[in-house]
């Protein structure tokens, strides 16, 4: 599963909507700031998309390489890398 394939099949299982792709999902809900955001709002990042752990981390999807450094996984620092956009998509 790649990461926006996770974040969707994440938020279908909860009643909530979103587009395929990381691009489109950048697109979702309520554009919000870094210092806004909590727990389970997402992260869009250039290619790829994550949901924010509310901890200053992030749970997603890598397809890159194969488990352990692929699959489902935790990385501490939501900010490893640019994003693009901040999302909330349960109000």
């Amino acid at each position: 599963m790649d990461c926006s394939g996770f974040t969707q099949q994440i938020f279908g299982h909860f009643g909530y909507s979103l587009p395929r792709t990381s691009d489109a999902q950048a697109g979702s809900g309520v554009g919000i700031s870094y210092s806004e955001s909590r727990a389970g709002d997402i992260i869009v990042y250039p290619g790829h998309v994550a949901i924010l752990t509310g901890d200053g981390g992030i749970v997603h999807a890598s397809n890159s390489a194969p488990y352990p450094k692929g699959g489902i996984k935790y990385t501490a620092n939501a900010l490893y890398r640019n994003y693009i956009a901040i999302r909330r998509i349960v109000q």
